[in-house]
């Protein structure tokens, strides 16, 4: 086998490994060749060329290491277990040295007098440290190892795993059987100059280094290079992907700024711009009259007039003559868009349409006719618009809000709605995305960022109740409501989970049925269990105002837009993520009125959970509440969307190495703009690397 394949050797082709081995490896960390387990990176290490006083140990939850003496021996008894403690002194003080098992073989290892080297987690009863079962050298023997068997990796296992006895130290013995058989045969990833100008370890060395390292200097550079390479190959292949996409994408060019466009800026914009949305309708209109198919990402928080700035650019395609569509993932969010567009345009020649899976028969052929026939400007509608059946006149720009709500082949299907050439994409998203998560995840989009709310808007009042407060939060309740206003209140989980303490849907909506009574009091009640039209007719009485109260799981998260609801009540609000509470909280203070969110929780918080909750009461922003998400859960699961397996990071974190993204964006930006096709001689190595970790695939066009 040669140099270029020695990585993709089976596991089981492995020194000691073995079949059995190798499936239960395969199976627990999803690890098959030798190159998988050379990149499964040691969590931690153990710092055994240290060593601590016993009167310097202060914590209970770092391991440390000790040198001393053995002074006596004990046997004690509790119940049925005997244990095997020993006095160990080394001029600052005593610990004890703690046995249950084999224990006639510590016995004969340990010997009075002698000193020895001991590791393990202090525990402290009776102002005394004990070390259970601790590791013990002869401290003659240990001073004559090597600093590489003193500063040992740690990786991950399971407990199948450890029961097949594949703990740590045999996951390390393999990989250092793997770095024997590949010294001096591994291919270098990067080429000579990215190495020699980012003063980079080459790969054989890092490798070797990061898992046993020979100096804390050398594992800080080995941490580095691969990180780097991780971070720089990931922008690289966006640069790459997305100059292919423009280089080869031709797209409709929208020329004109014309007569329908003017008259909504001149007599229908209900509002004046803010220089953010004058920002972005810029960047989108240098797009759609550039002769390449824009491909634009739309980021900003709640209110920030996303919407709007959609519509002005839709009615830039149809004063050049085109149709659009604009897409949302529910049909209430689709009814919504389309009343919204609808009063925004009242008074102009523009016909809006709506278009979902609710709409049958005579309603609906006529939608499809006139669509064909090129009688509609606006196609407003749900998955309904993807169907093979609904045929355009001639698209030239898709909106797609909510586009984490959408799946790429889904999304895909917007391309073959136009025959000529595909139209242009604006995918919205109201999730604030971190700058870091930004330029690592989606740096083959363009992105636009509206970063400003509209002027006048009353910053919504955040406010934190324990559930001994349920008293106090029922009063509140009752004022609003005689005031005219309508309230939504959030749970976790529809039905009672006993292994968790948290309230469940049901249980919340009987008590304030109880509290807030028929006549008197009407409540809805919507979860993701209901049928999509009984969803939609709870959802829409509360939008009527025929409901005080709308009781709710996170289906309500994205939706109904009722600007008289000026209360959000998020109960166990411990339990959601801070950008899943800043969306919910961003369903109040759509109105005038002032807007409160009451984030009930329990009694007793954690450290974390506190901070969380503090976070919010404290900041409206969502962009600094979604760093702050970004930092407490990563990047995983940020925002509570289907975000998981954005980024499939093996050793680099966006944001403790924010300054290695930062410099590896800025390199690979430097090596692009040198060679956008990475075909020099010098780039091949590049090229591969970003071929093989971005298959180019129509789907990845709108992805």
């Amino acid at each position: 086998m040669d140099n270029n394949n020695i990585l993709q050797r089976d596991l089981t082709f492995l020194k000691g490994v073995g079949e059995k081995r190798a499936n239960i490896i395969k199976r627990e960390l999803n690890i098959a060749s030798w190159g998988d387990l050379l990149y499964h990176f040691p969590y931690r290490y153990v710092d055994k060329s240290q060593y601590f006083k016993i009167n310097q140990i202060v914590s209970e939850d770092l391991y440390v290491q000790i040198r001393g003496v053995i002074m006596g021996k004990s046997y004690k008894q509790s119940g049925k277990t005997q244990r095997l403690v020993y006095t160990f002194q080394d001029g600052t003080g005593i610990a004890e040295l703690v046995f249950f098992k084999g224990l006639s073989w510590i016995e004969k290892k340990l010997l009075p007098n002698k000193e020895y080297v001991i590791f393990g987690k202090p525990t402290k009863f009776k102002n005394t440290f004990s070390f259970v079962h601790p590791e013990i050298e002869e401290a003659l023997i240990y001073a004559n190892q090597s600093i590489e068997e003193k500063f040992s990796p740690m990786y991950n296992t399971s407990e199948r795993m450890k029961k097949a006895f594949i703990n740590s130290k045999t996951v390390s013995k393999y990989i250092k059987e793997i770095l024997i058989e590949t010294e001096g045969r591994l291919e270098e990833t990067l080429p000579d100059y990215v190495l020699k100008l980012n003063n980079l370890y080459p790969l054989q060395t890092a490798l070797r280094e990061i898992h046993f390292p020979s100096s804390a200097n050398s594992l800080a550079k080995a941490k580095y290079r691969l990180k780097f390479e991780e971070l720089f190959l990931l922008q690289l292949g966006h640069l790459f992907e997305k100059g292919r996409r423009i280089s080869k994408s031709k797209g409709f060019v929208f020329s004109n700024v014309g007569e329908k466009f003017n008259s909504f800026y001149s007599e229908n914009l209900p509002f004046p711009l803010t220089n953010a949305q004058k920002r972005v309708i810029k960047e989108i209109r240098k797009d759609m009259r550039s002769g390449h198919q824009m491909n634009r990402l739309l980021q900003g928080d709640v209110g920030s007039g996303k919407t709007l700035v959609a519509l002005m650019c839709m009615l830039i395609a149809i004063d050049n003559g085109f149709q659009t569509a604009l897409l949302a993932p529910t049909e209430i969010l689709a009814t919504q868009h389309y009343h919204s567009l609808t009063k925004f345009l009242a008074g102009l020649n523009v016909n809006v349409a709506l278009l979902q899976g609710s709409i049958k028969g005579k309603a609906r052929k006529n939608i499809l006719s006139n669509l064909e026939e090129g009688a509609i400007d606006i196609i407003v509608g749900t998955h309904a618009v993807l169907e093979d059946t609904v045929v355009f006149s001639n698209l030239g720009l898709a909106v797609i809000d909510e586009q984490h709500r959408f799946w790429v082949k889904q999304r895909s299907k917007m391309w073959q709605k136009n025959n000529v050439l595909p139209p242009h994409i604006l995918v919205m998203t109201a999730t604030p995305i971190p700058r870091t998560l930004a330029m690592t995840a989606y740096g083959d989009l363009d992105y636009s960022v509206i970063d400003e709310l509209p002027p006048g808007r009353k910053p919504i009042r955040t406010v934190h109740l324990y559930d001994r407060d349920i008293l106090k939060m029922f009063a509140f309740m009752h004022r609003q409501i005689k005031e005219g206003r309508q309230i939504y209140i959030v749970y976790p989980l529809i039905n009672e989970n006993e292994t968790m303490d948290v309230k469940d849907l049901m249980d919340g909506y009987e008590s304030i049925v109880r509290e807030f009574p028929l006549p008197e009091y009407q409540i809805s009640i919507v979860h993701g269990q209901m049928k999509e039209a009984d969803k939609d007719y709870e959802m829409q009485r509360f939008a009527k105002g025929q409901t005080n109260i709308m009781v709710a799981t996170t289906v309500i998260e994205v939706g109904v837009d009722v600007s008289n609801a000026t209360v959000m009540i998020i109960e166990n609000s411990e339990r959601f993520g801070l950008s899943q509470l800043h969306q919910l909280r961003g369903r109040v203070g759509r109105g005038g009125n002032q807007s409160y969110c009451i984030l009930r929780t329990k009694d007793n918080l954690s450290k974390e959970a506190a901070h969380k909750i503090d976070v919010m009461c404290q900041s409206n922003d969502g962009f600094v509440l979604a760093e702050e998400d970004l930092k407490m859960r990563g990047p995983g699961n940020i925002s509570g969307t289907e975000q998981s397996g954005i980024l499939d990071l093996k050793i680099a974190d966006i944001i403790k190495d924010e300054p290695i993204v930062r410099r590896a964006r800025d390199f690979a930006a430097l090596v692009f703009d040198k060679d956008n096709s990475l075909t020099h001689p010098d780039n091949i190595l590049l090229r591969n690397a970003v071929l093989k970790q971005r298959p180019l695939t129509d789907f990845s066009k709108i992805s």
